[in-house]
């Protein structure tokens, strides 16, 4: 009983760095690149076809990272979970 519970504490802790982790790369991506970083991104980095590249990174950019942080996000649990399952397989 105590191995399950120690089993599901280091699981939730995983989680919560894998979601802290992907929520603050969401967070720079679309308030940071969208919104405090705008007007940078527009003089540092060339045009995205006829749009500044601040404003696309606020209209696509931030969606396009949104869809690469669900994938790393399944990748990610998905090793989590192999890893605990080793380990529940090796205590056994």
């Amino acid at each position: 009983m105590a191995k399950t519970t120690a089993a599901k504490g280091r699981y939730w802790k995983a989680h919560l760095k894998c979601v802290g982790v992907l929520l603050s790369i969401w967070f720079v991506t679309s308030f940071g690149c969208g919104i405090l970083l705008r007007d940078w991104l527009d003089q540092s980095f060339p045009s995205v076809g006829s749009a500044p590249f601040g404003f696309w990174m606020a209209q696509q950019g931030s969606i396009i990272s949104f869809v690469l942080i669900l994938i790393g996000y399944a990748f990610w649990m998905a090793r989590i979970e192999d890893n605990l399952e080793h380990d529940e397989e090796d205590a056994k």
